[in-house]
């Protein structure tokens, strides 16, 4: 008698694969050296601005600690956005992609666990710093802050870090160079939706509005002209899901090592 092999259903080469790129993002050490500066970061951060305001001389109280996660929110996430891309581009920068894919060789299983773990995780961790922000806050600001507010800031903080997490991992399944996805993140993210508007022209302001860095600023912080909260949401849902399809077309088209 001759045993015949079973087929092992998609589901479960899914899950397998997620528990892998799971425990191959916590083994390396960058992805604790980015959770790192985030913490510094947001904490930091809102743990000095409570400070303050706990020693203005005419302090204004009642106001929301929520408020910290939201602008510590802003800065911080360039942190998690580099742990999310560089857990493609570090594969290709070492070669690791061809054994990765020797293991999953169904490249569409490959792509969507790495994006799940990695933008899920980046999603998870973010949240978690922001409360944590918050709390620093109102602990450093005792008693003027409350802890009120915390559900209207909490879903546009894990979507900003959602979104932006998913559209550096496309970059990085495109560009396949850390560097090059690092400095592209940053400038569509913070340098381009920042400078085009103080040229003065109209129409330069009218493109910083279509960037993923004006939809993140809105939402944060609510302090980006002509942008509203739909177009916030539609622009960094485009760019996300725009990149996504691009990095899944060059992985599933071109040579791995290429």
């Amino acid at each position: 008698m001759t045993a015949t092999a079973r087929e092992v259903g998609v589901g479960r080469v899914f899950a397998r694969a997620c528990a892998a790129e799971w425990t191959r993002l916590w083994t390396v050490k960058a992805t604790w050296w980015f959770l790192a500066a985030a913490a510094a970061t947001m904490v930091g951060i809102a743990t000095i601005a409570g400070l303050e305001a706990a020693a203005d001389p005419d302090p204004t109280p009642g106001g929301t600690a929520w408020t910290a996660a939201a602008v510590t929110g802003l800065p911080g996430q360039f942190a998690l956005l580099a742990l999310a891309l560089t857990a493609v581009t570090s594969d290709y920068a070492t070669g690791g992609i061809v054994p990765s894919l020797q293991w999953t060789p169904r490249r569409a299983v490959l792509f969507l666990s790495r994006a799940s773990v990695a933008v899920g995780a980046a999603t998870v961790v973010g949240v978690l710093l922001a409360s944590a922000a918050t709390l620093a806050s109102f602990v450093a600001a005792r008693p003027l802050l409350t802890l009120a507010g915390g559900w209207d800031v909490l879903p546009d903080v894990a979507f900003v870090f959602a979104a932006g997490s998913a559209f550096a991992l496309g970059l990085g399944f495109l560009l396949r160079n850390t560097a090059g996805t690092l400095v592209t993140v940053f400038l569509l993210m913070l340098v381009l939706p920042l400078m085009l508007p103080n040229f003065g022209y109209e129409w330069m302001s009218a493109l910083a509005d279509l960037l993923p860095g004006s939809g993140a600023a809105f939402l944060l912080i609510g302090e980006v002209p002509g942008m509203t909260r739909t177009s916030s949401v539609v622009t960094m849902l485009c760019w996300a899901a725009g990149a996504l399809l691009l990095g899944w077309l060059r992985l599933a088209r071109d040579d791995a090592n290429r």
